[in-house]
């Protein structure tokens, strides 16, 4: 069976809102794999290692599998000692979203995150040589890639997940434009970022929405939304199909896309489920047709 996952927060939630959504994921969301970790931001990260004890023993105690995510950018020394420290742990599988984690771990197995671009045939092979036995794809592959992707990682032996919701991750940069945007520095950020639950809303000249910021990272400002194209996922060879957290009820997004992938749940109905949870953030899903990315290409029969 397809297994569901749900990837690490990238936003800087409050320990109180992490404990509090993990501990509904555990209880009532139908996800396979939890990946757990912050993947943004260092500075982020000791606010939420206090309570990873906790929240692993739940989700795992409610037959979750944890996986632990690395930072996608590591350049201060006590960055890569964190990095080097999770490289090292064998108690749960670790997903790595930086070279410097692959350098740490060592051609010891793990797995290869967003953020490492395995773009093609030979870097995924690449990949499997150095010790991953599972890769997600980047988001803005099409669809004729994906399949190529996937048919040559399955023959390698390694697994291949596939984002179908949330918000894309487009670029992270050595700054932080979410301090910057209020007069502050990077060093002097003062956790800005924590009161945008979902990303920081930019604007076009004329005030159209185009972007989400969220600390160095740059977000699309839709949500990908590939549960029309999940079968065809599947079908192509896809074994994981990841949600990434945003500030809408995951549960319930979970719950949406379990039992469409079960054939519980007709497909129109799904996505009118889905568009009530998620309000009026738009859906997109243009990479996967090989256009725009911010696109809604509504024939999901085209190549």
């Amino acid at each position: 069976m397809t297994k569901l996952t749900l990837g690490p927060i990238a936003y800087h939630w409050s320990a109180d809102r992490r404990r509090d959504f993990y501990a509904r994921i555990a209880d009532e969301a139908p996800v396979d794999e939890v990946y757990l970790g912050e993947v943004i931001c260092s500075k982020r990260a000791p606010f939420q290692e206090a309570d990873l004890p906790t929240i692993i023993e739940r989700l795992e105690r409610a037959g979750k599998r944890v996986v632990l995510s690395s930072l996608a950018e590591v350049m201060l020394t006590r960055e890569r000692k964190a990095t080097a420290d999770m490289a090292a742990m064998d108690s749960h599988e670790i997903e790595i979203n930086n070279a410097a984690g692959l350098y740490a771990r060592g051609k010891r197995p793990h797995r290869i995150g967003l953020f490492m671009n395995a773009y093609n045939e030979a870097t995924i092979k690449w990949m499997a040589d150095q010790g991953a036995t599972h890769v997600v794809l980047p988001t803005e592959l099409p669809a004729p890639a994906i399949a190529v992707a996937t048919r040559v990682a399955r023959d390698l032996g390694l697994d291949v997940e596939v984002q179908v919701f949330g918000r894309a991750s487009l670029a992270v940069s050595a700054r932080c434009y979410h301090a910057r945007a209020h007069g502050r520095t990077k060093d002097n950020c003062q956790f800005v970022c924590e009161d945008d639950a979902d990303g920081m809303p930019l604007t076009t000249s004329d005030d159209q929405p185009i972007l989400r910021v969220n600390g160095i990272q740059t977000q699309s400002e839709s949500y990908v939304d590939l549960l029309p194209e999940a079968t065809r996922l599947v079908g192509d060879g896809v074994t994981h199909l990841r949600l990434m957290p945003q500030a809408v009820d995951m549960v319930a997004v979970a719950q949406v896309f379990r039992r469409t992938l079960d054939g519980d749940h007709e497909l129109s109905e799904a996505e009118a489920e889905l568009r009530r949870i998620c309000g009026d953030t738009p859906f997109s899903n243009g990479f996967f047709y090989g256009e725009a990315g911010y696109r809604r290409i509504a024939n999901v029969n085209r190549v």
